[in-house]
């Protein structure tokens, strides 16, 4: 069982920054691949970036060049820095890990871009 509390969602004007974290509860060496979706009201989640164990990354088109996701290996933690924001960013942003065959997801966190 994995367990991730994802913070660091809020409130932000269009074209700043925010940070989200995601801890894991196991060591995030075991986890093939851990990753950002997202969900906006009365739309599919869809893929904002994710990172494998051996540092390879993919992100969503749409956030290419304004995100960018790293891991902390100490800390057992993933980052999702986003820069540039813009409203259609807008949604419920939710951490993935996937160990072993199973997808395991947090709770999410709400990121509201909005003058």
């Amino acid at each position: 069982q994995v367990q991730l509390v994802e913070s660091g969602g809020g409130l932000v004007q269009p074209g700043g920054s925010l940070r989200l974290s995601c801890a894991a509860s196991i060591s995030i060496f075991n986890i093939y691949v851990m990753g950002w979706y997202r969900q906006a009201p009365g739309k599919q989640r869809e893929l904002v970036a994710r990172i494998f164990n051996d540092n390879s990354t993919n992100y969503g088109d749409s956030v290419k060049s304004r995100f960018t996701i790293s891991r902390d290996n100490a800390k057992n933690t993933v980052y999702l820095q986003m820069n540039s924001l813009k409203p259609e960013d807008t949604a419920v942003y939710y951490c993935q890990g996937k160990r072993l065959g199973v997808n395991y997801w947090g709770q999410g966190t709400q990121v509201t871009v909005s003058s």
